[in-house]
Order: structure tokens, then C-alpha cells, then sequence
């Protein structure tokens, strides 16, 4: 019996991991997700958000995705979307080895953080050799060293209001009429305190590269390489999305994309 029990999950597990990445196809028969208004965006907006709280059900909140040995990672991370931001502001910072960047921590905080690189490196840190998983179809061993994001978030104090963590980033991949279009990404607290969440400034042992986010990246362990922002300016905590940018919960999300990622 419980081998039959670990069988149907192990199928309900993989039917949900293929309807939670029909929005990521990438094909013209998708191109209905981009408009908002679209009934069929919605009702996929809708599956997944059943597919988000099947996956909560089923998966454990703590289960670890896979780590690798030294000897796994064969390549350098892959670049990927913006490999140097040319925004004003991220251009201002960029200097000196990011001497003048500050990470602010804001939002349903009790106290809110404007952090240095160097502040965040004096703090408690984790390696982690995991994968990064693209909707493009590579992947990536690699070894990242940061801050567990949950080590920020205790450090400011989550008010009891707090239900999401959102991340805005100096990069915009597109412009509007009100000008650049930031990357922004977001996470529940469930993902945001997982250990391999992480604010990682070090890949395979060197300063993270700007191609690859620097000054500072988030390393989400069980999640898709979307989610991973890059060349983040600051953490917010909010209790919802409705306000923010599309509405969607991520640039990628506001296009189209699943917001929950996870794998």
C-alpha cells in the first residue's frame, strides 16, 4: 500500500510539474498569456495557483533541493537576460567594486536595513553547490556563497501583516513610455526562509561577476532561474502584489510566466 501511495504522488507530482510550466512553452499558441484581460490567462492564472498549493501539500516545506560535489560542476554559469545593467543607477554603484552599494530592507518590517556588501559578508554565510534550471532548457552546477535570506528577514523583524517578500533590481530587459521596465521578483515567506535561499555575492569561489548579478543575486534552491533575480537594489516585505508593477508578481509573471516556479 505504501508503495502505491508513493506512486500516485510521485504522478500527481510530475501531472502538476507539467501543467505549472505550460505558461513557459514560449510558443506563438501562448501568446494569449501577455494580455491581461485574456479569460484563458486567467483561468491558467488559475491553475496555478492550484498547482502552487497542491505542490505545498505534497512537498515537504523544508525538503532540500539536491547538492553537488566540487567535482560536478563542469562550466561556468551561464549569463542570462541583462549582463550589465546600463540604468543609471546601477551604472552610479557599479564603481570602486560596488563599494557604494546599499541593500535596503523595507517594507512590514520592525526595522528596516540599508546594508554594504561589505556589512552582508561579515554576516553568517552558505555554500551551496545546486543547480540552476532555465525555462530555455540548460541548466547549470554551480557554487554560490551568501546570506540565508532568513538571516535578513530575522535580522529586520517581519510584522505579523508580512506575507510576501518582494525584490526589486537595477536592470530593465524592456522600456515603457514611464521608462525602464526593473526586474522584479517575489517569493512567499515559505520560500524566503528556506535554508538554500540565499543572497549569494560569491559563484564558484570569486566575486560574483556582473553578467552573473553582481553586486548580489538571490539563489533559490527548489525554484526555476526566473525567480533568481540579479543586480538586487532592495527587499521589501508586503501582503500583496495587487499594486506592483503588472500585478502578476514578476517581470517574467507579468508576461505571462507562473509565478510559483518550483521544481
Amino acid at each position: 500500500m505504501e508503495n502505491k501511495l508513493i506512486s500516485c504522488r510521485s504522478l500527481i507530482r510530475a501531472s502538476l510539474a507539467g501543467l505549472a510550466t505550460l505558461p513557459l512553452a514560449g510558443c506563438d499558441q501562448f501568446d494569449f498569456l501577455v494580455n491581461q484581460e485574456s479569460t484563458l490567462r486567467r483561468a491558467v492564472a488559475s491553475m496555478n495557483s492550484v498547482t502552487y498549493r497542491a505542490q505545498r501539500l505534497l512537498v515537504s516545506r523544508d525538503r532540500l533541493a539536491p547538492e553537488f560535489l566540487p567535482e560536478d560542476i563542469r562550466q561556468t554559469q551561464h549569463p542570462n537576460g541583462s549582463t550589465d545593467p546600463d540604468t543609471e543607477d546601477f551604472q552610479a554603484i557599479k564603481t570602486y567594486n560596488f563599494a557604494a552599494y546599499r541593500l535596503t530592507k523595507s517594507g512590514l518590517v520592525q526595522t528596516p536595513l540599508t546594508l554594504s556588501l561589505e556589512d552582508l559578508r561579515a554576516l553568517p554565510s552558505r555554500n551551496q553547490i545546486t543547480s540552476h534550471d532555465c525555462v530555455e532548457g540548460w541548466s547549470t552546477i554551480a557554487k554560490c556563497k551568501g546570506v540565508p535570506l532568513r538571516t535578513i528577514l530575522e535580522k529586520a523583524g517581519i510584522k505579523s501583516s508580512g506575507r510576501f517578500i518582494l525584490i526589486r533590481c537595477y536592470d530593465a530587459l524592456t522600456s515603457g513610455l514611464s521608462g525602464p521596465d526593473l526586474y522584479y521578483e517575489t517569493m512567499d515567506l515559505v520560500d524566503a526562509f528556506h535554508p538554500q535561499s540565499i543572497l549569494a555575492y560569491e559563484l564558484n569561489d570569486t566575486p560574483l561577476p556582473i553578467e552573473n548579478g553582481a553586486p548580489l543575486r538571490v539563489r533559490i534552491g527548489r525554484q526555476l532561474g526566473y525567480k533568481m533575480a540579479k543586480y538586487i537594489k532592495s527587499i521589501e516585505v508586503v501582503t500583496s502584489f495587487e499594486n506592483v508593477n503588472g500585478g502578476y508578481d514578476g517581470y517574467w509573471e507579468d508576461r505571462g510566466y507562473d509565478w510559483y516556479a518550483g521544481i
